[in-house]
């Protein structure tokens, strides 16, 4: 029979010390939880956070204004242009998981910090570049630095913020979003019209703000620095590149270098599929996936991931292209198309900043979502209309409309995933949205910008065309990107129309794009914004304490922290308030409508009604004052004596059971209860030689800090089983005579019972007695020295008072059995692992 621990005590975990003020995360409240930081502690944190985010932005933004001037200087065409762009968000794209698994795993600030060195090298070297390939490849690296500062600020932010704020805070990341984006253009336009300057320091100007980036974050950031052994999934991250690589390189030279319908097309778009498809295999079998596959189970995770992947194509088209269509189709010079790029920008900013201001005080987000769906593809389809002499007010309108569209959408999807996802999870659905972002992004660039160079050819043939005169090798398209001011008055007029047409078309595509994600984010279900930091959630999921819920009506809940697939039935509490409303119970029962009722549904783990859960409602001195069996539905109705605060408690047959504490009002409250279940661990003991079942071997159980929860001993067919375990990490050792002792890891999953098989190897023991002299009298203190068939030396050990010895634990075989104190003797004997072999030694005096 099992020993466990009741359900519901916990052991008392290690103390923690007092709060560290200068820290700020590392204080404890509830039971141990790490306390909130106050606004001017998170502020100063988000400093080197903002900075980095700075840095990542202004490396992409900075460049876009000078690339034509860059491309006329080292060469290169549309191509290159498109794939000095789209190598920075391949880079991007193929890292974010990575960065986002490894700070579940390992320092959170550690990774931030080298992300930002890497970022540094890589915008040196870019300096130095003397062609577009070399250009390209320190893209690359800074795209893999700048991957990791916009997946960890995400994180880091989610560790030290609970949902509920965070809107606010994820404001400030926006406007400095923004304030990169419009600085970039300005300070790359500035440096390349300076002649003393040129281009080259575009790349080294950011090096001096990652510089201070690296101090601020070593000074601001005190998070927990995590001790974790398990792999990083390398396999995986290997095979997303590969396919996003090959799919990249399909839609960029597709339409130029080959058709469309070509045999590449034949052999690429497969291939690249092939690679997806082993790339979900790798994560299913992935014992920590850079993209846990289970997380798509959530509803909100899956379309919000899909709903980025088209916000990332209109998003990055408006980014990239704009300052192409001022330059190259307006005449603008860099600093000035920097400039004009002002109204998106401060579209995005105000977007951003008020959205979140918003969404801190009424916890409602998902309206965000749909208006920024609206704003996005209304701006992109009007952006398609433009032409080289479009008004610039209008231009201006149409690039508001967009910058507010993606300031509503960008950080609030993170919100929405964030939002849903256990701790443990954090880093990964975090990095998630902005990998399928960037990810819809870099192939919307890629695409689009062979669909521009396509139109800009197509384009220019038809003004020369219709001049009657021959298109010139310097005309546009794909032999570079043309230098006006260099250009004879009428190709420049033919040029700079066919950029402007072309460029329109280019939106003008994106507008789809954008329309599909309004769609997606229609579906997303709004879940209230939970009030605890991630770290917060962490701690508490660690020492077994409840997690607050969303804050409703008016009641205190305390609650186990939910699974993503879980948090959806948050939203019965409206169900039963419509009860109350009506005037009646779940089951057509009279309310008091006095205001002294507590109603509401007990759900399990998956979001299903626990029609066989009972529910005790006790004062607060543990006087009992009411008691509810809960219907097939899994609506309950109780009776309050009226306004105060009381305990509820549900409990279930195969659930943990829960207390929280409510506080009823003058109206009736909706109170929802979700019930963990709980889970246990049964298995098989065999012996590793022939197989068959151990009986009567002692099996017992341990949490992580080595107390004992549990102990059971075979039956005779060999198997052993626990109930009611909690969910979590335990060690399980089993040992019986005759076998070596044996420990091993065991994961227990949250439902279902968890099955594991445990082989013994045998261990046989020898035993005996070590006597001397002519009265055989037992010997203290003699060596006895065992020896393998091999040579090696088993065990070693010094008789008792009784001249006993022992070894234990050995494999069957041949020994040599060595005894001194007298004149040494060895002995030749076999052990068959069957048991305790005994065999006594002689020694005889040197006298006799």
């Amino acid at each position: 029979m099992a020993t466990t621990t009741p359900p519901g005590v916990r052991k008392a975990g290690p103390k923690h010390g007092p709060a560290d003020p200068k820290h700020g995360t590392h204080g404890h409240h509830h039971g141990g939880a790490p306390a909130p930081m106050t606004h001017r502690q998170i502020l100063e944190a988000l400093s080197g956070l903002m900075l980095g985010m700075f840095v990542a932005v202004l490396s992409s933004t900075i460049v876009s204004t000078a690339l034509p001037t860059i491309l006329a200087d080292i060469g290169g065409g549309q191509s290159a242009y498109t794939w000095i762009v789209t190598a920075a968000l391949l880079a991007v794209t193929a890292t974010t998981p990575l960065w986002g698994k490894m700070s579940d795993l390992v320092s959170k600030k550690l990774l931030v910090q080298i992300a930002l060195v890497l970022y540094i090298v890589a915008s040196v070297a870019a300096g130095f570049s003397q062609n577009a390939g070399m250009l390209i490849a320190c893209r690359v690296v800074q795209g893999v630095g700048a991957g990791g500062l916009s997946a960890l600020s995400q994180v880091i932010m989610a560790a030290m913020i609970s949902p509920r704020e965070r809107g606010r805070y994820s404001g400030y990341l926006g406007a400095t979003f923004a304030v990169a984006t419009v600085g970039g253009p300005l300070i790359g336009g500035v440096i390349t019209d300076t002649s003393w300057l040129g281009w080259r320091w575009c790349f080294y100007v950011v090096v001096p703000f990652a510089l201070i980036a690296l101090v601020v974050l070593q000074k601001t950031i005190h998070l927990p620095v995590v001790r974790n052994k398990k792999k990083v999934d390398w396999l995986g991250a290997f095979f997303v590149t590969a396919a996003v690589c090959l799919i990249m390189v399909w839609v960029t030279l597709a339409g130029d270098k080959y058709d469309w319908m070509s045999w590449q097309t034949a052999v690429m778009v497969p291939g690249a599929v092939v690679l997806a498809a082993i790339f979900v295999l790798v994560e299913f079998k992935a014992a920590e996936p850079i993209i846990p596959m289970r997380l798509f189970r959530n509803k909100t995770i899956s379309i919000t991931s899909l709903a980025s992947v088209f916000v990332g194509v209109a998003m990055y088209s408006g980014t990239v292209f704009l300052s192409q269509y001022f330059q190259l189709s307006r005449g603008k010079t860099p600093t000035m198309s920097g400039v004009m790029t002002i109204p998106m920008v401060a579209g995005l900013f105000l977007a951003s900043m008020g959205s979140g201001q918003v969404i801190t005080r009424t916890g409602r987000w998902k309206a965000f979502l749909i208006g920024g769906g609206v704003f996005l593809t209304g701006g992109a389809a009007l952006l398609g209309m433009l032409r080289s002499d479009t008004p610039y007010w209008q231009v201006a309108v149409y690039m508001a409309l967009i910058g507010i569209g993606v300031g509503l959408m960008m950080q609030n999807l993170v919100l929405a995933v964030q939002n849903q996802v256990a701790p443990k999870d954090l880093g990964s659905a975090s990095s998630l949205v902005t990998f399928f972002r960037t990810l819809g992004g870099a192939i919307g660039v890629a695409a689009l910008g062979a669909a521009l160079s396509s139109r800009i050819t197509h384009y220019t043939k038809d003004g020369f065309a219709a001049l009657g005169i021959p298109v010139p090798a310097s005309g546009g398209g794909e032999s570079g990107i043309p230098d006006l001011k260099k250009l004879p008055a009428v190709v420049r007029g033919v040029v700079e129309g066919a950029y402007g047409h072309g460029i329109g078309d280019v939106f003008l595509y994106a507008a789809p794009f954008a329309f599909v994600a309004l769609l997606l984010v229609l579906f997303i279900k709004e879940v209230p914004l939970r009030t605890n930091t991630g770290l917060q959630q962490a701690a508490g999921a660690a020492e077994g304490t409840p997690e607050p819920a969303p804050a409703r009506a008016s009641a205190t809940i305390s609650q186990p922290a939910l699974e993503p697939e879980l948090v959806s039935a948050a939203a019965g509490a409206q169900s039963a308030a419509a009860y109350a409303t009506a005037g009646t119970s779940p089951y057509g029962e009279e309310v008091p409508m006095n205001g002294s009722m507590i109603h509401g549904f007990v759900r399990g783990a998956d979001g299903s009604a626990v029609g066989s859960a009972t529910l005790t409602l006790i004062s607060l001195q543990g006087r009992q004052l009411g008691r509810a069996l809960v219907g097939p539905d899994g609506g309950y109705s109780l009776a309050a004596p009226g306004p105060g605060s009381y305990v509820l408690i549900a409990a279930a047959d195969g659930h943990q059971p829960q207390a929280s504490t409510v506080v009823v009002g003058d109206g009736p409250l909706g109170y929802d209860v979700m019930l963990a279940g709980t889970s246990g661990l049964a298995g098989a003991v065999r012996a590793a030689a022939d197989g068959q079942p151990v009986a009567d071997a002692m099996v017992v159980v341990t949490d992580v800090r080595g107390e004992v929860l549990a102990t059971a001993k075979t039956g005779e067919s060999g198997t052993f089983s626990f109930e009611e375990l909690t969910p979590g990490s335990f060690t399980v050792a089993v040992n019986a005579a005759a076998f070596r002792p044996v420990a091993l890891p065991v994961e227990v999953d949250g439902q279902g019972i968890t099955r594991i098989e445990v082989e013994l190897a045998s261990g046989a023991q020898l035993q005996g007695v070590v006597r001397a002299g002519a009265e055989h009298r037992p010997l203290a203190d003699a060596r006895v020295t065992l020896i393998d068939a091999a040579g090696n030396v088993a065990g070693t050990a010094t008789t008792g008072e009784d001249g006993s010895y022992a070894f234990t634990d050995l494999d069957a075989g041949d020994y040599t059995l060595i005894a001194a104190g007298y004149p040494p003797v060895a002995t030749s004997l076999s052990v068959d692992g069957r048991g305790t072999d005994g065999h006594d030694v002689e020694l005889g005096h040197p006298d006799e």
